[in-house]
């Protein structure tokens, strides 16, 4: 044992024995003392920046031969890097097969690492576009901004708001006249869904979105958001029109019931019958519409080119499916490569595209009639296709799909002359290799593909329709819809493909990505949630930045509530009445368990309320919230007719939510006419007065009056005659408001000059005692104390204004021709109500201005020379 390590050692020697120099000692140096040696030598060195040589004297000194390094470095050869550590023999085919089969797979790893890396950095890129895009939106949205301007009616609302709850009063640019048209056209649809909610009756909701998608959309690439739509009636089964009704509860009878038909199966549990039903009828309604579309463009093709066609006088679907495969696969008088002709007819792709445009007893009759033939090629081919066209899941039995996988493996799957449409006959009707999604020259475009994929799910194999949902988004809408701004990009395909995988969500917000087809997420996702399929999240899991809400614990969830605001936010102020139209459809989720719905009832409500504060006052408002007519009775607005579609019980509920709620909104966005009118509408009366008050008390303080401050007044003096009327809100929030408006009358009055007059009115106000009975003065000023606030604060405006007012009186009677002893006596008078007021000030218990105080008494002096 000891010769054989010896020897060992010595072999190893002699593998290094070309390099070493004798001018050098060689090296006996482990690897981990050359790495210690290599630190401590640059550690005593003050900078790592010196130059080659002395960096290889130092090295030396540390019996390392750098240049003999550097020079093996340079002549490596890198080309062996991958060869066998043993040669190979000639002979030794196992070896080189492991030694490629080991190389295989290290490049597999090395390209996969590769790709998955550039995924992620895509990806990521994306993904971080989108972010960006998303909150850019928002703060637009928060800020209320144009691209390349200001909004003055947000920079005034900021302001009036003293920069309070911005996000609930923002509103947003306005929308391009193009933009305009095709949101009326909608509109109409959304106002007449809810004209049949309130009679209880069904609403083709869906049809209606298509007709008003096909009157505003006249760019060709615009169909596929109609197509979208089709989809969605071919899944949720809608009937293009609903039976008249002839008599009160002829619905009940007559008309099917579609709203929220499909709520319980989808929002329940997904493991259910009901859940797994209702992925087969997605599955299958999409299929069915991609048919249709299919055949209509078999007919457009045979219309384009007749000649080629030859379609003759036989308009039968067989017939028109053969003219259509001479156009499409017969080219200067031969078939394309791989297509097989049975009894000289291209019968496998005739069958297919029977298949493939919906015509599945038709195939199964023109295979009949070519019995024969193909029984001669394919012995068991009648049988399985008779068992799959009547099967009603299209879904053969056992044996039969045992049979047909045997044949598809035996011959099929690795044939390069097999006709590709007989392949994909024998994968659609044995759902065989489900991972081979794709058949070449038979999906050639993506509604081929998505048709395939439908036509192959099965929800009791490979997940089924959800499992098809998930390899869909891997791709991405990159693969559907293009890049943005390239050439041959698509909107709207993306949004297609997510609603045939019943991605019902996912599909809405992928339309309000972009700004072009906004309009058709919002309807879209209306249309979804009256038929029951569409989930919104609790309010804790909405987010601000995006109205999809991604759980890995849970499905994808929108929310309708931000979808529509942000929609309606472009016209709630000039067009508050259609902008409740939309609200009163986020009660559409009120039947969501778990306490969501009853979220959404009351985010409709807050909606609501954001319209009125934010709309326009004048008629219209009304129209919204209701009023009094001149002769003091009540009328209701549209808000409280419409209420059954907020979930409001009743005319409590409505004040409450509603009215009182708004009132207050509006109060504290210093809308102080309308809160008015909105406290008085809900009957809070004694709040109206308080609320009166406080507003004349601001606008008494006020240096100069604006329309604000007379709007308040007008509104405060109507309201004040119809409750002395009806003997409402008595006590000392009315007086205050009697005397604020005299107050405002006297200031008007001697503004006008009509002095004598402002006097009257500052006497009737009875606020300041001017009879000169100390006594009574003294007991004033203690009660002062406890009149409301209103009056309280403007005591300084009270006096100043009186003692103005007897100034400029006191100067007209001293320069008047009256009678002198009459002259004597009214300035005798004035002398004594400016001796009371001085008075009543000096023993008022608050603490006012030095200025007013010596004010009052230089006008007090001058009135008593």
């Amino acid at each position: 044992m000891t010769a054989d390590l010896s020897s060992l050692l010595n072999a190893s020697k002699a593998l290094t024995s070309h390099l070493s120099r004798p001018d050098l000692p060689s090296v006996n140096l482990s690897l981990e003392q050359i790495e210690a040696q290599s630190r401590r030598l640059v550690s005593r060195q003050p900078g790592t920046s010196g130059d080659a040589g002395r960096a290889n004297y130092l090295l030396a000194q540390a019996h390392v031969d750098a240049p003999a390094l550097a020079q093996s470095i340079a002549h490596l050869n890198t080309q062996a890097t991958f060869s066998p550590l043993q040669a190979l023999q000639d002979t030794d085919v196992a070896g080189y097969l492991r030694h490629a089969h080991e190389q295989n797979l290290i490049s597999t790893i090395e390209e996969g690492r590769r790709e998955t890396q550039e995924e992620f950095y895509r990806v990521l890129e994306d993904r971080g576009r989108r972010d960006w895009e998303a909150r850019k939106k928002r703060v637009f949205e928060q800020l209320g901004a144009r691209v390349g301007g200001d909004n003055r009616a947000v920079a005034d609302l900021k302001k009036s708001l003293h920069g309070k709850n911005l996000l609930s009063a923002s509103v947003g640019p306005a929308p391009t006249l193009q933009m305009q048209s095709k949101m009326m056209a909608y509109d109409r649809v959304v106002t007449d869904l809810n004209t049949a909610r309130l009679r209880g009756v069904s609403y083709p909701i869906v049809h209606a979105l298509i007709q008003a998608s096909l009157s505003t959309n006249s760019d060709p690439r615009s169909l596929q958001i109609t197509q979208n739509f089709h989809v969605l009636t071919k899944i949720t089964g809608e009937p293009p029109a609903l039976p008249p009704l002839s008599h009160a509860g002829a619905h009940i009878l007559n008309a099917p019931v579609i709203e929220r038909k499909f709520a319980r199966a989808y929002l329940g549990d997904p493991e259910s019958r009901d859940a797994v039903e209702l992925r087969r009828q997605i599955a299958k309604g999409a299929r069915e519409a991609l048919e249709e579309q299919y055949w209509d463009v078999i007919e457009r093709t045979i219309q384009a080119r007749p000649m080629e066609a030859r379609l003759g006088g036989d308009p039968s679907v067989a017939n028109k499916v053969r003219a259509y495969i001479l156009v499409r696969h017969y080219r200067n008088g031969e078939w394309e490569d791989r297509i097989e002709l049975v009894a000289g007819q291209p019968l496998w792709a005739k069958l297919f595209y029977l298949i493939r445009t919906g015509h599945a007893q038709e195939a199964l009759d023109e295979a009949m009639r070519f019995q024969q033939a193909i029984e001669h090629r394919e012995s068991s081919f009648l049988s399985h296709l008779r068992a799959w066209v009547e099967s009603p899941d299209r879904r053969l039995p056992k044996p039969h799909r045992d049979q047909l996988h045997a044949a598809y493996n035996a011959h099929m799957l690795h044939s390069s002359t097999a006709d590709p449409f007989k392949l994909a006959l024998y994968k659609l009707m044995g759902k065989t290799d489900p991972a081979r999604r794709s058949v070449a020259q038979v999906t050639v475009t993506t509604e081929d593909w998505l048709w395939f994929q439908l036509s192959m799910v099965d929800e009791d194999e490979f997940g089924g329709l959800r499992g098809l949902a998930e390899v869909l988004l891997s791709y991405g809408e990159r693969h559907f819809d293009g890049v943005p701004g390239q050439k041959g990009a698509r909107r709207g395909v993306w949004a297609g493909v997510l609603l045939m995988c019943g991605q019902f969500e996912r599909a809405v917000a992928a339309l309000w990505d972009h700004h072009e087809t906004e309009v058709e997420a919002v309807h879209l996702a209306i249309a979804l949630a009256y038929h029951g399929l569409l989930r919104v999240p609790s309010r804790a899991e909405t987010s601000d930045v995006t109205p999809l809400t991604l759980s890995p614990a849970s499905p994808p969830a929108l929310s309708l509530s931000t979808l529509i605001w942000r929609y309606i936010r472009q016209f709630v102020k000039m067009d508050g009445r259609e902008a409740l139209q939309y609200v009163y459809c986020v009660c559409l989720s009120a039947d969501q368990p778990g306490g969501v719905g009853k979220e959404q009832v009351e985010n409709a409500w807050e909606l609501v309320r954001r319209i009125i504060v934010l709309s326009n006052t004048g008629a219209a408002w009304e129209e919204l919230v209701g009023g009094f007519r001149p002769d003091g009775t009540r009328f209701s607005g549209v808000i409280e007719q419409n209420a059954p579609l907020l979930k409001l019980e009743d005319t409590r509920e409505y004040n409450e939510q509603i009215l009182i709620r708004a009132a207050k909104a509006s109060e504290e966005a210093d809308r102080i006419p309308e809160a008015i009118k909105l406290y008085n509408l809900a009957g809070d009366y004694t709040t109206v007065i308080a609320v009166l008050a406080q507003a004349l008390g601001n606008t008494i303080a006020q240096p100069s009056v604006d329309e604000k401050a007379r709007s308040i007044e007008r509104t405060a003096a109507d309201i004040l005659r119809h409750y002395e009327r009806t003997n409402r809100a008595v006590g000392k929030e009315r007086d205050a408001v009697i005397r604020l408006l005299r107050v405002r009358e006297a200031m008007d009055a001697k503004d006008a000059g009509r002095i004598e007059s402002a006097l009257e009115l500052m006497e009737s106000t009875d606020l300041i005692p001017m009879d000169g009975d100390v006594a009574k003065i003294t007991k004033r000023a203690e009660e002062f104390r406890e009149l409301p606030d209103a009056l309280q604060r403007n005591l300084q405006t009270f006096l100043t204004l009186t003692m103005d007012i007897l100034a400029a009186v006191h100067q007209k009677v001293k320069a008047s021709s009256l009678p002198e002893a009459t002259r004597q006596s009214t300035l005798a008078a004035l002398r004594k109500k400016s001796r009371s007021l001085i008075i009543f000030a000096g023993n008022l218990k608050y603490r006012m201005s030095p200025d007013v105080y010596s004010y009052l008494a230089r006008l007090d002096v001058e009135i008593a020379l």
